[in-house]
């Protein structure tokens, strides 16, 4: 070569040494920082997905700390209802204790109700200081806020969960199907050919063996008593037995009466049968009715239409009859009915409610609606902010005001009655030598916290716990994945450096030969 004016050799050899100077920089850059991507340029396809899956790693990891706070959360309500728990069992033990009125004085009953009063004040106390971070647990701040709920129609309803997608509200509408029944067995009041001059009265002396949920007894009444000293003998033993029993038509014996459960469902039976042999094997035989195929019970109003309805079949003789749950929809959905309670769970929607027995037993009756306007816990499961990587659940207040909500005689009663001067006290029970409704609303009071605890148990056990087990394992599987596309693979690189070093060495020593090579041309001139 005899030009000097472009020395091509030293271009080309320089051009390389850039490109080798870039090289090693660059694998110094990712040696240095760890990263095979440090700028958009070093792979950008891979800088696209590698942020997508770190936004879900963040997004997973916060998840499972949302998780890990809730169970906390629940772990610290679950703590404070062992406490009432203890409490309420204390109690029951202090109200059987006191209804041993043979055994104990009237002081140490005064006693077992201080004790009671003490214990009732401490599950309100309990109710209103538990709390997590400033957040109240068990006052009822967590529950949902309802809205026209008619008593008239439903006696009491618990959420334990709602989703609010798009709306603020949720209504509940609730249709009666078909009514719920307590179990019931009819004995006619009226009489054929000569024993209709009996009518209204008992042919010959009955031993009846009455049976029911609770228990068994034996009445006897005597030949010629009205119906009414049949009605009298029942009802005396309906605490043990669960059975009463009424006229038909309160104004007409002839008319008949009917022996019906106390309470409503299909887990409620009364059985009715005679245990001596008429006197007169000529007179008619005992015999009772029940509804065929549990239909709708007929019109009480005078006169009862036996002639009717044995004709038509409608009432068959036996001697046991089970009662019926409600069937009723909830928002379009069948519910689980259970006496005059209904349920539902699904993802939208999780409740129970308690319905009242004129809505309960009247299919006829116009739908009944409430809304649920807010409240209830929210957390936020997922990496991603939408309903289904969402839960709601509802916590109740467990003061005494609102535990053990039991219907007796049309009243809903409650954990509070309990204290003194109230109407279900150890002295009231006492002075009505019934301890039975104290009993009741204390084993409605146990079942609630119970339940509470169970549902609480079981979101922490079936969503907590697994949604932090699968969280984990996704933000494993990202953080490989991200690694993969992101981080340097530093023996490559190692490799990598050694090659761009040699380069650098030799580019720099072929660049100082081709730069001399230009001074060859001094020769030509005889230098």
């Amino acid at each position: 070569m005899a030009r000097i004016n472009t020395n091509v050799p030293s271009l080309v050899a320089r051009a390389n040494l850039a490109k080798s100077g870039a090289e090693l920089q660059t694998r110094l850059q990712r040696l240095s920082t760890g990263l095979r991507i440090n700028r958009g340029g070093d792979d950008p396809a891979g800088l696209i997905i590698s942020e997508r899956l770190r936004s879900d790693i963040q997004g997973n990891d916060q998840g499972i700390k949302n998780s890990e706070r809730a169970s906390s959360v629940i772990a610290t309500t679950e703590a404070a209802l062992t406490e009432v728990s203890d409490l309420l069992n204390s109690i029951r033990s202090l109200i059987v204790e006191a209804a041993n009125t043979g055994a104990n004085s009237a002081e140490e009953r005064a006693a077992n109700q201080l004790q009671i009063d003490s214990a009732i004040d401490s599950i309100t106390r309990i109710s209103n200081t538990a709390s997590f971070g400033g957040l109240k647990l068990l006052n009822g701040s967590m529950d949902y806020s309802l809205s026209g709920v008619r008593t008239s129609a439903i006696s009491k309803a618990t959420v334990f969960g709602a989703s609010f997608i798009g709306t603020d509200r949720l209504q509940v509408d609730v249709d009666v199907l078909a009514s719920a029944q307590t179990a019931a067995l009819y004995m006619r009041g009226d009489y054929t050919g000569s024993a209709s001059a009996a009518n209204g009265t008992v042919l010959s002396t009955l031993a009846l063996r009455i049976a029911g949920a609770r228990g068994v007894a034996e009445v006897t009444i005597i030949s010629g008593s009205p119906l009414s000293k049949v009605v009298d003998a029942v009802n005396q033993v309906q605490q043990l037995t669960g059975i009463k029993a009424r006229l038909i038509n309160p104004l007409d014996a002839t008319s008949g009466l009917v022996f019906h459960s106390i309470d409503y469902g299909s887990n409620q039976f009364v059985s009715v049968d005679r245990v001596n042999s008429p006197a007169d094997p000529n007179l008619s035989p005992f015999a009772t009715y029940q509804i065929d195929n549990n239909a709708a019970v007929p019109s009480f109003g005078p006169p009862f239409p036996w002639t009717t309805m044995l004709s038509s079949a409608a009432l068959t003789i036996a001697n046991r009859d089970v009662g019926r749950d409600v069937s009723a929809l909830i928002n379009g959905t069948l519910a689980t009915g259970d006496g005059l309670s209904i349920s539902m769970n699904t993802p939208v929607l999780s409740l129970t409610l308690l319905l009242a027995e004129a809505l309960a037993t009247d299919p006829e009756a116009a739908v009944s609606s409430f809304d649920i306007t807010g409240g209830g816990a929210l957390f936020q499961l997922g990496p991603q902010v939408n309903a289904q990587q969402q839960t709601n659940i509802g916590i109740q207040s467990v003061a005494a005001s609102n535990l053990g909500g039991v219907v007796i005689d049309g009243v809903q009663q409650f954990l509070s009655s309990l204290k003194s001067g109230q109407g279900n006290s150890i002295a009231e029970s006492a002075r009505r030598r019934d301890y039975s409704t104290a009993s009741s609303i204390l084993d409605a009071a146990i079942d609630e916290v119970a339940i509470i605890r169970g549902r609480l148990g079981a979101f922490e056990k079936n969503v907590l716990q697994t949604n932090v087990r699968s969280l984990q394992a996704a933000f494993e599987n990202l953080s490989a994945s991200d690694s993969k596309i992101r981080d340097a693979d530093f023996a490559a690189e190692t490799s990598a450096l050694t090659r761009a070093q040699i380069l650098q060495a030799a580019g720099t020593t072929v660049l100082g030969l081709a730069n001399q090579s230009s001074q060859q041309v001094l020769s030509l001139l005889g230098g």
